[in-house]
């Protein structure tokens, strides 16, 4: 039987590849309706909330993960977790760059040239990645569960 903690590894998993989905799937969408400079002002507050709340997840969820791997349960715990953990290395290296050109915008005088449009373009698109790492490692949680 799955431990506690894979248990809780799983949901918290689970919960940080929704709230990915749903910035992908409805926020950014409907961000993209808006003028540029609506979109802007919309994105910062978002991100910042956002962050701060999926960054909190996938450590949890690695946290979890590994214990559950080293209290003799299956490597694909571990594995997910790791894939977890995989979402900070790759915004940090892929997103951020995105981020801090558009908290530029957004805090200065405006976008004359739009690249605050394709800025947030290209930031949607590598968010996908960030659901796509949340929704594996949730499936190989998922397969761990099973298995114990």
């Amino acid at each position: 039987m799955t431990t506690v903690t894979g248990q809780l590894a799983l949901v918290i998993a689970a919960a940080f590849t929704g709230a990915a989905f749903y910035i992908n799937w409805a926020e950014q969408p409907a961000r993209l309706k808006l003028d540029d400079k609506a979109a802007l002002t919309q994105w910062k507050p978002s991100y910042h909330a956002g962050f701060s709340m999926q960054a909190s997840l996938a450590i949890a969820g690695f946290v979890l993960a590994a214990m559950t791997w080293m209290h003799g349960e299956t490597w694909l715990w571990l594995a997910g977790g790791l894939v977890l953990a995989a979402n900070w290395p790759f915004t940090l290296v892929a997103i951020m760059p995105v981020n801090d050109a558009l908290t530029a915008l957004a805090g200065g005088s405006g976008d004359a040239d739009g690249s605050a449009r394709t800025l947030l373009q290209r930031w949607g698109r590598l968010h996908g990645v960030r659901t796509l790492l949340g929704g594996l490692a949730s499936t190989l949680m998922l397969f761990a569960s099973f298995m114990s």
